[in-house]
């Protein structure tokens, strides 16, 4: 009567990866209670999955794992849907999404807990507490409702990476089979997802993870990850490795380790990184991953423009000129730099915030110029609930709020908003939005991303050859033949579909 259910939403359509973040939570309470998992990308009709299992009457608890965007199309219904038919049960929201937006989350009246932050703690003395009957009150990492008050338990200190129970992957495949979980993407033929830290040292105001982490990160440790990454080649084949850590290459000792131990694998990878970062790592160091299999880093460049990106709060030494130094940089290593700029960041006046896309758009050409292989990921300023972050306040000053009912983060208008695609920011003009999204197309066409492995050589020449003109002459207003030629051959955006 008290297992426990645990739900990752439908994040992809196609591609689906080990669904970590749960299988974390799985193994913390192995042995101690009984457990299934429910993958939305894996089942057709998961709702119907989740209430057979209810129906048995052996689940007392059910978590779900919710990211912001996508994932809230399943949580929220599925949770409605779970308090009416089955009211006794407890349903327990943690990840990003309920971190930030707990207020909605907890006045919708059917979550009845959010972890705050890692549960890998949390959740088994919650459910224990719950359990037995016993006060939770002094757990910590827990948000909750009390009468009409909300409580916020303090903050756990992060756990040693190392010293967390194994992944149960085996018991995951007892669900699922790993093969679709191992899939093709542009690193190899059977990709696996992995997180080797959590957190990040930095405090970025437009970063979701931060009122998570709050600058803290731990980290595996290299010999760590390498065992598991072994195993996971050895039992079923995994030949790449997207390490979806906030920022991988924190250390450069642990990258330098960990790329010796993988270099024999010959196994591909991909990780996120800081500029500033990596740009004090040795040459010798950047030779080694590339040897040991980095194709690929996603960086978060996210300006041009030194004000904004300390308006963002960016932190560390990060400025233009270094931005365009590193792009060089990595070309002579051959590893792509794969750039995210961020547009539309709040201003005085409509004038300044347009000119400041100008500028970001020019300056983007810039590091094409310098490093044509260089990736470029195109997102609107979205705000992120930063309590006290000035770039917070600046956009709440501005007349931006966030949705009051949790229902409203799934209506049309808001249903992109957290992939930054669909703003919803007062200071930005629909023109401003069409010049962001008309330049990210005509980009997208000249320099077609090499991530999307569908799109063969003379798809990609016949997409450059329409685009060339539009990009030299900065004419990217109304490109309706390149958004018919990505629509008919399905071109796949890393940012949003993953590669």
């Amino acid at each position: 009567m008290n297992g426990i259910i645990l739900v990752n939403p439908r994040s992809a359509v196609a591609k689906h990866r080990v669904p970590n973040s749960i299988l974390n939570i799985a193994a913390s309470v192995e042995g101690k209670y009984p457990w299934v998992i429910v993958d939305g990308n894996r089942e057709e009709d998961p709702l119907s999955r989740i209430m057979q299992y209810l129906e048995t009457g052996g689940y007392k608890y059910i978590g779900f794992t919710v990211m912001p965007g996508p994932q809230l199309k399943q949580a929220i219904p599925f949770s409605k849907a779970v308090r009416e038919y089955f009211p006794e049960i407890k349903i327990i929201w943690g990840g990003y999404f309920p971190t930030n937006q707990y207020k909605s989350v907890l006045h919708s009246g059917y979550v009845d807990f959010v972890i705050n932050g890692p549960g890998d703690h949390c959740f088994p003395k919650l459910i224990d507490a719950l359990d037995k009957n016993e006060p939770f009150e002094l757990i910590k990492n827990l948000i909750y409702k009390s009468g009409d008050k909300i409580i916020k338990t303090l903050k756990e200190e992060l756990i040693e990476q190392d010293n967390l129970p194994e992944l149960p992957y085996d018991k995951l495949t007892e669900f699922y089979s790993m093969d679709k979980y191992l899939g093709k993407t542009y690193l190899g033929k059977k990709t696996l997802a992995y997180h080797s830290s959590i957190g990040c040292p930095f405090t970025c105001s437009f970063c979701a993870v931060v009122p998570t982490y709050e600058a803290r990160w731990k980290a595996k440790s290299a010999v760590k990850i390498y065992k598991d990454i072994k195993y996971i080649k050895d039992k079923w084949g995994a030949d790449a490795i997207e390490f979806h850590d906030n920022n991988f290459f924190v250390s450069e000792k642990r990258t330098v380790e960990f790329a010796k131990l993988i270099l024999p694998e010959k196994m591909s990878w991909w990780g996120m990184a800081r500029i500033d970062t990596m740009h004090k790592f040795k040459d010798s160091t950047l030779a080694l991953i590339r040897d040991a299999g980095c194709k690929i880093i996603f960086f978060g460049a996210e300006s041009g423009n030194n004000a904004i990106l300390k308006q963002m709060d960016k932190g560390g030494t990060q400025s233009g000129e270094q931005i365009a130094l590193f792009a060089a940089r990595m070309k002579k290593f051959d590893i792509i730099p794969e750039y995210s700029f961020v547009l539309g960041t709040p201003a005085p006046t409509q004038d300044e915030v347009e000119a400041q896309i100008d500028f970001e758009i020019s300056f983007i050409k810039k590091i094409k110029r310098i490093n044509p292989g260089t990736e470029i990921v195109l997102y609107t300023y979205s705000p992120v609930a930063t309590e006290g972050s000035d770039l917070y306040n600046q956009a709440l000053a501005k007349g931006f709020k966030f949705p009051e009912k949790l229902e409203d983060w799934i209506s049309p208008a808001w249903e992109n908003f957290d992939l930054r695609k669909n703003p919803l920011t007062p200071w930005l003009t629909p023109s401003m939005i069409d010049k962001i999204k008309n330049f990210e197309t005509v980009l997208n066409g000249y320099f077609p991303t090499v991530t999307d492995i569908r799109l063969n050589n003379f798809k990609r020449k016949a997409i450059r050859l329409v685009s060339g003109i539009r990009y030299n002459i900065n004419m990217h207003k109304y490109p309706y033949e390149i958004k018919l030629l990505h629509r008919m051959w399905k071109y796949r955006q890393p940012e949003l579909q993953g590669f």
